[in-house]
């Protein structure tokens, strides 16, 4: 999981994108989304994560990709679930797949090879925007991939630095991402920039406050950037205040707010496709227990979706039911 162990390790120091069946709709799906999540499950091998599947209420859990890999989602288009993994290949060495809700059909989609990143779509999913990698030297950069051809062309060349979870605007013609001027400066954090699609017009959007008590300590000061589809906001994750929390930036970088302020840590997430639903992994204050969350962003009421089955249950995203 991207960053896990270290965003666990802050999280401890601080102590503070249906029926189980692909071919219908269950009771528990009827608002028109399945929920996909990583999981991090004990067994034999030494990293095995995969990529779970449920119910907007919570029911009908099952594990899409059963392979002794290391699989994260962090993006699904319609019915189409997106996922990073190093099934036949050297360990840790990421590429992009797709399948469908019932993980009978999974493709390798590119010869790319990625970063552990957040990604996005445009062009009614034709077009992926992601963060990979063209050997040891040319890492950490923007790419567009095309997900019928796999062919990608490289819209960032600073190698200097670090771009990470790209997203595009709803319109698909910009868009914003996590970057770190020097990818090799400890004393530095990243922020979010937004741009042109094409690699042009950069400008900087965040601000971490920098007299915040958590400036000094490790965790994201600004990531994992998510576009909300109907409204005028960026939401993305900071370590303020002791603990990581969901926070919101407007697209001109005139306005930023807080949208979870709880005791718990909160991270990762997704808006649903209509904009009326907001997921995200919410850990414990010691960082020992992760479940996952779904709010109703009109009334504002949240319900634990996830049990203790799994200890790690990550990075939630919105998958379509129909």
């Amino acid at each position: 999981m991207k960053n896990f162990l270290y965003l666990n390790a802050c999280l401890f120091l601080l102590i503070s994108c249906r029926d189980s069946s692909p071919s219908g709709q269950a009771a528990g799906s009827e608002k028109g989304y399945f929920i996909a999540y990583n999981v991090y499950i004990p067994d034999t091998t030494k990293d095995d994560w995969e990529v779970m599947l449920m119910n907007m209420d919570g029911s009908g859990k099952r594990n899409l990709t059963r392979n002794d890999d290391v699989a994260w989602t962090y993006y699904a288009f319609q019915d189409k679930l997106y996922f990073i993994s190093d099934r036949d290949t050297c360990y840790r060495c990421f590429f992009l797949y797709e399948t469908d809700p019932g993980g009978q059909s999974i493709r390798k989609v590119s010869d790319l090879r990625l970063e552990d990143s957040w990604m996005s779509s445009r062009h009614h999913g034709e077009e992926m925007v992601v963060t990979g990698r063209l050997g040891p030297t040319t890492r950490f950069q923007l790419f567009i991939v095309n997900t019928k051809s796999g062919q990608y062309s490289q819209i960032t060349s600073d190698t200097a630095a670090r771009y990470g979870d790209p997203c595009f605007s709803p319109d698909g013609s910009q868009i914003v991402y996590a970057y770190k001027q020097n990818k090799r400066d400890r004393n530095s954090h990243e922020e979010l920039f937004i741009m042109n699609s094409d690699g042009s017009g950069s400008r900087q959007l965040t601000h971490y406050p920098e007299d915040n008590v958590s400036a000094k300590e490790p965790g994201y000061k600004a990531g994992a950037p998510r576009w909300h589809p109907t409204e005028h906001f960026i939401s993305y994750i900071s370590m303020q205040d002791g603990r990581h929390q969901i926070c919101a930036v407007n697209p001109e970088g005139s306005k930023q707010w807080k949208i979870t302020t709880g005791p718990k840590g909160e991270g990762w997430h997704d808006w649903s496709p209509d904009g009326k639903w907001l997921t995200y992994d919410s850990s414990d204050p010691n960082g020992r227990q992760y479940h996952i969350l779904l709010m109703n962003w009109q009334t504002k009421e949240v319900k634990q979706l996830t049990d203790t089955t799994y200890r790690s249950q990550l990075a939630p995203v919105f998958v379509n039911s129909q």
